[in-house]
């Protein structure tokens, strides 16, 4: 039995405006990604790879093209359909953090419930099980800011599963991070990854990231180059 089509992308172009000219940014990329599948984005600066997962996560419009998330055509959805299904079915875990500086780690993960209108005592459980499995299970009342970077996007990682989303996408995930925090996050992503069965597709500069994922695949000149499997994950 074959697996589950989380993400089929078919010749998606997109291109900028700068006063009189443009700037075809990508040029045709097709992207085919199965349930649980773990996919690295690498590629030098300014070729597009953060626009992409924007596109891919219903963030912004193609030029053209075709998104499918869960074989349903993104952008043939109208925008609360594309909205409720960006909420419920896809995790976004950016560079920087994002959390909210008034709200607790707890209240932070529970956004998504709260902006879905799914919360409940079940998914409050859920939530700080997530909180207690990335490590920060005495930390359910803290505001971001008591928080280390590391914790601050460990609470990122927590909120972008809160859902249980089946596609995550994670845009230099540890950038911004020292080597110990980053691989301690990288060790979250692909353990979470393994096991609730989300799809993971990371932009990433980091070679340590890129060489822990299922296949890697370069964006060069607006097109997604592959370069085949990559050893598989270490004990």
């Amino acid at each position: 039995m074959s697996e589950a089509m989380v993400l089929r992308v078919r010749d998606l172009h997109h291109r900028f405006r700068l006063g009189a000219s443009t700037l075809e940014v990508l040029r045709g990329v097709t992207l085919e990604l199965t349930a649980g599948e773990r996919v690295g984005i690498v590629g030098a600066s300014g070729q597009g790879k953060s626009t992409l997962l924007h596109l891919l996560g219903g963030l912004e419009r193609p030029s053209s093209g075709r998104v499918e998330i869960l074989e349903q055509d993104l952008y043939g959805l109208s925008e609360a359909e594309r909205s409720r299904l960006r909420n419920q079915k896809i995790g976004f875990v950016y560079q920087l953090h994002r959390l909210l500086p008034e709200f607790t780690a707890l209240e932070n993960v529970l956004l998504p419930l709260r902006i879905g209108r799914q919360l409940g005592k079940g998914q409050e459980s859920w939530a700080k099980e997530l909180l207690e499995r990335v490590g920060l299970g005495q930390r359910f009342g803290h505001k971001p800011g008591m928080l280390s970077g590391g914790e601050r996007q460990r609470v990122a990682l927590a909120r972008a599963l809160v859902n249980r989303p089946a596609l995550l996408l994670a845009d230099e995930p540890t950038g911004n991070l020292d080597s110990s925090a980053a691989e301690q996050v990288h060790d979250l992503l692909l353990a979470l990854n393994a096991e609730l069965g989300t799809t993971l597709l990371v932009v990433t500069h980091e070679p340590a990231l890129a060489g822990r994922m299922g296949r890697v695949l370069q964006l060069r000149d607006g097109y997604l180059h592959c370069q085949g499997a990559v050893a598989q994950e270490r004990n």
